[in-house]
């Protein structure tokens, strides 16, 4: 859980993902386009991804990913992030979280 919490504090938009999962991608995708460059975290590809799984699991990330925290606070999966931005309320809270500097 300790490892997770420094993951998630090393920017102030931060992502899990597995390198094949296709709504990680889109987050991804929705991130690269409003111009935020998160922490990306491949579970599949870290060494003890498995244990970082089981701690976003834990933190009550069901399914595991994508996982997005924003200014070191969990926001949810994709449709949790997808909904803050079709309510236009996703850029405000990557800027208040200095993700996002437009």
């Amino acid at each position: 859980m300790e490892r997770v919490r420094r993951m998630v504090a090393e920017k102030p938009a931060v992502i899990f993902s597995k390198s094949y999962c296709c709504m990680s991608h889109s987050i991804k995708s929705l991130f690269s386009d409003l111009g935020v460059y998160p922490a990306v975290h491949e579970l599949d590809q870290i060494p003890r991804g498995r244990d970082v799984e089981q701690a976003l699991v834990a933190l009550g990330c069901n399914p595991t990913v994508p996982a997005v925290f924003i200014g070191g606070q969990l926001v949810g999966g994709e449709s949790e992030v997808m909904t803050l931005h079709l309510q236009r309320s996703l850029k405000p809270m990557l800027k208040k979280a200095g993700a996002l500097w437009v």
